[in-house]
């Protein structure tokens, strides 16, 4: 039934819907599920082409057993502020992470950062990491270090010299301009390859239209982030056109 759990004939329609190559809007509308719910099933069991609805459908019985039927732990049970509905804090989650996988993002890296950004302070340590996402301490650092290069994560020292992991304001700014150097940087090495593969060849003109593509892009991206900056970003409490 709608927002019950998904059963495995529910699991069967996602992956026809899938072999047929339906969006995962279309595949809810017939399911009468959210997208969302979709989504996150379909990401979480493999991906749209290693999606199988028997191997789903067991994974699901396994989580669901390990879970048991009064979990303690886990970001389902943390108590949350500001008179939150904890249990749609805990959807709300699973689909921001299901969302930055789509964008990428390897699994536990999307994790941790769904994790960081809807939390108020937009920081945790290692240790509330492992607790809330119940995983080891070294996956921690792994994804931690992986968002870092990303520039989608820093780290700091508390004073009770802690590592602690922040989401900054303007994480995607820093992210969009990482990303605007990368392309940069793709575009230059192209170019030098003209001059060794030699003028007018085949192999040149191509690397030519990738540093030309590329250079357009990555200003394309470095102004647009900048203008995005100055004209949408707001701090938490201040609303947009407030003077």
């Amino acid at each position: 039934m709608p927002g019950g759990r998904l059963t495995q004939q529910d699991r069967q329609q996602i992956a026809l819907g899938l072999a047929d190559g339906l969006p995962y809007a279309e595949i809810a509308r017939r399911l009468d599920r959210p997208t969302s719910t979709i989504t996150r099933e379909v990401m979480r069991n493999g991906g749209p082409t290693a999606y199988r609805a028997d191997l789903a459908h067991r994974a699901t019985e396994r989580r669901a057993h390990r879970r048991g039927p009064a979990a303690s732990r886990g970001p389902e049970s943390v108590a949350q502020p500001h008179g939150r509905d904890a249990e749609a804090v805990r959807e709300y989650e699973e689909t921001l992470t299901t969302v930055f996988m789509q964008s990428g993002t390897p699994k536990m890296m999307a994790r941790v950062l769904a994790c960081l950004c809807i939390s108020d302070a937009a920081s945790l340590t290692a240790s509330e990491l492992v607790q809330r996402l119940q995983v080891s301490p070294a996956s921690v650092s792994k994804a931690v270090a992986f968002l870092e290069e990303q520039g989608l994560v820093r780290r700091e020292r508390d004073e009770r010299r802690r590592e602690r992991y922040f989401v900054d304001d303007d994480v995607w700014y820093q992210s969009m301009m990482a990303s605007a150097r990368g392309t940069a940087q793709v575009a230059e090495t192209a170019r030098q390859g003209v001059a060794i593969l030699g003028p007018h060849t085949p192999a040149a003109t191509r690397l030519e239209n990738i540093g030309r593509f590329l250079d357009f892009v990555s200003e394309s991206i470095t102004r647009a982030a900048e203008q995005a900056r100055e004209v949408l970003h707001t701090k938490p409490g201040e609303s947009r056109g407030s003077s």
